[in-house]
């Protein structure tokens, strides 16, 4: 049910598109994302600062498009938003010396910190990577185009996260606790 709602704002965003513009499909993705995170709130009784970003986002690029008429602030925002992440991981990590995804999810898993590390980087990389390839269609293919992207392009953030989901499935079950030491990395 989680994974449905996390996808609603941008699946009713390209079915909006299909049959009006783009600037409909940006006001109906802006309230349905309001929404999703109201229903987020209901449910976890806060907000993750990843959905306080894209809030914020969403409703700061889809306010330009919509009052400037200019498509292209809603096409570079996942670009804008990829990149924050990224940054937001790498300052948590190599100067606040902490780690972001472990901040996160720390209380749901139990996973060594070489894992957490790996992770985090894995993460950081990532979202370089889908920041790249969503720069590259907004800037070089249409709005159509960039809308089919947009829903095949799903391929990426699915498959890292089956990826992720596979590495950290050896570590999970086990009833030892975390160290920090390389030994505890290893799968048993």
């Amino acid at each position: 049910m989680k994974i449905l709602l996390d996808f609603l704002p941008i699946l009713l965003f390209v079915a909006v598109y299909k049959f009006t513009t783009i600037y409909v499909a940006t006001g109906v993705l802006m309230v349905a994302t309001v929404v999703q995170m109201g229903i987020t709130y209901a449910i976890d009784q806060h907000l993750t600062t990843m959905h306080k970003m894209t809030l914020g986002m969403v409703l700061g690029f889809g306010a330009l498009t919509l009052v400037l008429q200019d498509e292209t602030f809603i096409k570079w925002k996942p670009t804008v938003l990829y990149v924050a992440m990224a940054l937001a991981m790498c300052i948590a990590m190599w100067v606040m010396k902490k780690n972001y995804l472990k901040l996160m999810l720390g209380s749901q898993l139990d996973l060594p910190d070489a894992v957490w590390m790996r992770l985090n980087v894995a993460w950081m990389l990532y979202c370089l990577f889908m920041a790249a390839v969503n720069g590259y269609v907004a800037a070089y293919y249409t709005t159509d185009q960039w809308i089919n992207f947009k829903i095949w392009g799903y391929v990426f953030p699915l498959a890292f996260m089956g990826g992720q989901g596979w590495y950290i499935s050896r570590y999970l079950g086990d009833d030892t606790p975390a160290a920090d030491t390389a030994e505890s990395d290893k799968p048993t």
